[in-house]
């Protein structure tokens, strides 16, 4: 078929793609298995589809990441950032924030813990905000291999210290996972501030228009992503070329829609909060907020 140099990669519904030679196969199958975050060529969608691909591209230059990879959900993407962490016979705790989306919450305590048998510890926040000090401590009381937690948290909106709590983890040798969904990309960027992984649901505001499920996780170390490029593989967490497609099409859109959902967001913060009949209002962009300076102070 001739080139017709389409702006955007096209919609690949195939499940497995044509090899022209035996050598061609042979070399193929060796690059997925040698290479498998780059290999020189698509097999089957399972593993890679050219249609997610350029999605996952596209968000890797958002996050600012080396890499990005794509799942069906969000769910999906926290499965897979966890799932490549967790070895046979190994009993280091796992240290999760307590102000996390339910759904998480349910598969720590539902699949992690009574399924997978993972040794579970939590920290709650002292209030409406988390108190480092004690951070520190319950890092230093449990020694865990991995901190998980939300930038901003569903559905409470607490904003974390983020820098400090990445900070404190990374002195003691101690894996750090982010949830930034709702801080997403435009007001902080995990890597920079030298977090491992970065997970988002992007049925949320990186796709913004509410007609597709979706999740990714970004990382710039090639031993984590190419654990989870693996890991999708196998159990099938693979987003649709669909939905991929309609994703990378939203994406061109983030900035402007984020923007201008958090000045209508504030306008009616400000709003609630003045009325008579509204005792409190929950956002941290207003000074009420327990961790408005937090906000101001890491939040662009």
């Amino acid at each position: 078929m001739k080139n017709i140099n389409s702006n955007k990669t096209p919609i690949y519904r195939d499940s497995g793609f044509y090899l022209a030679t035996t050598e061609n196969t042979l070399k193929t199958f060796k690059s997925e298995v040698e290479h498998p975050h780059e290999p020189e060529n698509y097999i089957y969608s399972r593993y890679r589809n050219p249609t997610v691909v350029a999605a996952e591209k596209h968000i890797a230059k958002v996050e600012n990441a080396e890499w990005a990879l794509l799942a069906q959900s969000g769910m999906a993407a926290i499965d897979i950032a966890l799932s490549i962490f967790q070895e046979a016979n190994d009993n280091l705790p796992w240290l999760f924030f307590t102000e996390i989306y339910g759904g998480t919450n349910s598969f720590i305590d539902l699949v992690l813990k009574r399924r997978r048998g993972i040794n579970i510890h939590r920290f709650s926040p002292d209030g409406d905000s988390y108190n480092i000090d004690a951070y520190v401590s319950a890092l230093d009381k449990y020694k865990p291999k991995l901190v998980y937690f939300e930038a901003i948290s569903n559905p409470m909106l607490i904003v974390a210290d983020v820098k400090a709590i990445i900070g404190e983890a990374k002195k003691r040798g101690i894996i750090t996972i982010i949830d930034n969904t709702f801080a997403t990309p435009y007001l902080w960027k995990p890597l920079e501030d030298d977090a491992d992984i970065v997970v988002h649901s992007a049925t949320k505001y990186l796709s913004g228009h509410g007609n597709i499920s979706a999740g990714v996780l970004c990382g710039n170390k090639k031993e984590y992503m190419q654990a989870a490029i693996e890991y999708r593989k196998w159990v099938g967490h693979m987003i649709s070329p669909d939905d991929a497609y309609r994703l990378n099409t939203q994406l061109h859109t983030f900035e402007l829609r984020v923007k201008q959902q958090m000045e209508s967001a504030f306008k009616l913060a400000k709003f609630l909060e003045a009325h008579e009949k509204i005792e409190k209002v929950i956002y941290p962009g207003l000074s009420s907020h327990p961790t408005h300076k937090i906000a101001s102070e890491l939040l662009k």
